[in-house]
């Protein structure tokens, strides 16, 4: 009997190892080859920092960095601005547990199916594609994470905190800003980080919905890669990589457990 508890932890502890090295063994090639003098693919040469040199000389790159920032800044800002107002009609006694179930609908339908229906809403109302567009696009996907999420964390607070407050003379809008929005502050933190990363990141919506005026990071990317793939790409997604894992060790640094479901 303990030789097979033996054997199937050995079993568990191989596939856990195997699956670790399929994720990690690619990202650290990656970064390895981000510093080889030969461009990729090729064998190692010898180690060299002209290809960040390049990186960061690039015109082109920043500008569609400092557009997927301010994409995924006003969007975050936007999710959360709603979110919060949301909160504060149900604290005000609002009833909107029953229309829940339509903020699941943008993690529910595939990206793409979204993406082709906004570039049809904003080609029926005559908005031209460009950064507001990419904005109201990352919007509204971010809603699917930042209202189910802090709604959720709502529910779950201790309501004789706000009728302490009410009793004290408070008024419900000094209630909610006083009380109710700091113990939300670790749910607001969270989908905002999250929401974020997300709209950064995102490929499907920016290329429905950019244009021709407008380009994010993910697109840029998506040029490079058209000729052939650059040792400046493997650069780029190591300085992502990067700024990525600092936000995502911050993002589990909070320690903040909300029930989405």
């Amino acid at each position: 009997m303990d030789n097979s508890k033996s054997l199937g932890r050995i079993l568990s502890l191989c596939v856990v190892a195997f699956a670790y090295l399929f994720l990690y063994v690619p990202i650290f090639v990656l970064l390895v080859f981000s510093f080889n003098t030969n461009q990729f693919p090729a064998p190692w040469s010898s180690f060299t920092l002209d290809w960040y040199r390049e990186l960061f000389q690039s015109s082109y790159l920043w500008k569609s960095f400092s557009n997927s920032l301010i994409v995924a800044t006003s969007a975050t800002a936007i999710s959360l601005g709603a979110g919060i107002g949301l909160v504060f009609y149900a604290a005000s006694g609002g009833k909107i547990g029953k229309f829940m179930g339509m903020f699941y609908g943008n993690l529910v339908i595939p990206e793409t199916v979204l993406a082709v229906s906004l570039l049809s809403l904003f080609t029926l109302i005559d908005i031209p594609l460009g950064l507001t567009t990419l904005i109201l696009a990352h919007s509204v996907l971010g809603l699917g994470f930042v209202i189910p999420i802090v709604y959720a964390r709502y529910r779950e607070l201790d309501y004789n905190l706000t009728e302490a407050s009410f009793a004290l003379g408070a008024t419900p809008l000094q209630t909610f800003f006083k009380v109710t929005l700091p113990l939300l502050r670790p749910s607001l933190v969270t989908t905002a980080l999250l929401v974020f990363i997300i709209s950064f990141d995102d490929f499907i919506l920016s290329y429905f919905c950019a244009g021709s005026s407008s380009q994010t990071l993910s697109l840029y990317i998506l040029s490079m890669i058209r000729t052939g793939v650059s040792p400046v790409v493997n650069a780029l997604s190591s300085v992502l990589l990067f700024l990525s894992s600092l936000l995502v060790l911050f993002f589990f640094s909070l320690k903040t457990r909300v029930r989405i479901f």
